[in-house]
């Protein structure tokens, strides 16, 4: 496992109330039974709306999380590189709280 995974890890399991699991075949943590944070191509993806999603796709190198490969990114999810991984654990409880709040919502 190198240092992106090992912090990603990391930060999914210092948060209370988490399930690491699946998304896509990519290995991420849930909330209530929602994604929010994964890994993908050693970095870290955020599910984000309003000023999280735009603060996390202005940092160089993010981008909209295209699991695919095939050009359909996920508009709400935001891949951010290592370069970045200061921000991960504070985009990883915007992800929490947005995930919580759309659960709150449903409801």
């Amino acid at each position: 496992m190198n240092q992106q995974e090992t912090l990603y890890i990391s930060i999914g399991q210092s948060i209370p109330d988490t399930l690491q699991s699946q998304m896509f075949g990519k290995p991420c943590f849930k909330i209530g039974g929602k994604a929010f944070i994964c890994f993908f191509q050693d970095e870290m993806v955020f599910k984000l709306l309003g000023d999280a999603h735009q603060e996390a796709i202005a940092l160089s190198g993010s981008k909209l999380f295209d699991p695919s490969g095939k050009n359909r990114p996920m508009k709400e999810w935001v891949q951010v590189s290592y370069e970045h991984h200061d921000k991960w654990e504070t985009l990883a409880l915007a992800a929490l709280a947005y995930v919580h709040n759309l659960k709150h919502t449903m409801q």
